[in-house]
């Protein structure tokens, strides 16, 4: 399965352009803050039930990861793993004291998916984000950064995606780029671009929560009190 070179430059100007768009409708229709008193005379968002998920996840140490890219969401799998483990040598507490979300975005999304949706999708996600099998170099027909084959060589630094999602990291997956995402394959396969969707966001790794814009997802953790890193 191949995708033009126009057909990628499209994808990524629409995701900056739709990005842009739902936050900017969700400001002007004065949906995401609204003024509330508090004891410190500061403005106070309010809350939506999409972003209840984010109040259930236990833990007291809340942290978010954001991801962007291939590199950057492997980067993000060791440090969550680093972060559950200093706090459990440390501190003395458990995994379950730490609510630790990653955030998979723009061209990190398609980590989010299955062994499944990559032996039938992998050869389209490798020319859209340029990314191969450090392996074989070839497409990718499996999650790498779900294989204890191939962790070692890349930035997870030998920790699986599965490893973290054990300990109770929970991943925040970018619905508008899945949607775009399935865009694509649809256009170059001539297959319907809702269906393939439904197929993609059915077909996550544990512990996901499709959300409407991983960018939103970012900001609104924070005003739930994760603190924030940017991984790349």
């Amino acid at each position: 399965m191949g995708w033009s070179p126009l057909a990628r430059r499209s994808f990524l100007s629409q995701v900056g352009t739709g990005v842009t768009t739902v936050v900017g409708a969700s400001l002007a229709g004065g949906v995401a803050l609204q003024a509330q008193s508090a004891g410190n005379g500061r403005r106070q968002p309010s809350r939506h039930p999409q972003d209840e998920w984010l109040d259930k996840v236990p833990g007291q140490h809340r942290f978010i990861l954001d991801t962007t890219t291939p590199d950057g969401f492997g980067s993000a799998i060791l440090y969550a793993n680093n972060f559950l483990t200093a706090n459990q040598n440390a501190y003395g507490l458990k995994d379950s004291d730490s609510a630790v979300v990653i955030v998979a975005r723009h061209l990190s999304t398609v980590f989010a998916y299955n062994d499944t949706i990559w032996a039938k999708y992998g050869a389209g996600f490798s020319q859209r984000l340029n990314f191969m099998d450090p392996q074989t170099k070839q497409a990718p027909k499996i999650n790498v950064y779900n294989s204890a084959a191939h962790v070692a060589t890349l930035p997870s630094f030998n920790n699986t995606l599965d490893s973290v999602l054990k300990r109770g990291v929970q991943l925040a997956v970018c619905q508008m780029a899945t949607r775009f995402f399935a865009m694509g394959i649809a256009e170059a396969t001539g297959g319907n671009a809702d269906t393939i969707y439904n197929e993609l966001a059915s077909n996550v790794v544990a512990n996901s929560h499709m959300v409407p814009a991983g960018i939103v997802a970012v900001s609104r953790a924070q005003e739930h009190g994760y603190t924030f890193a940017a991984v790349g």
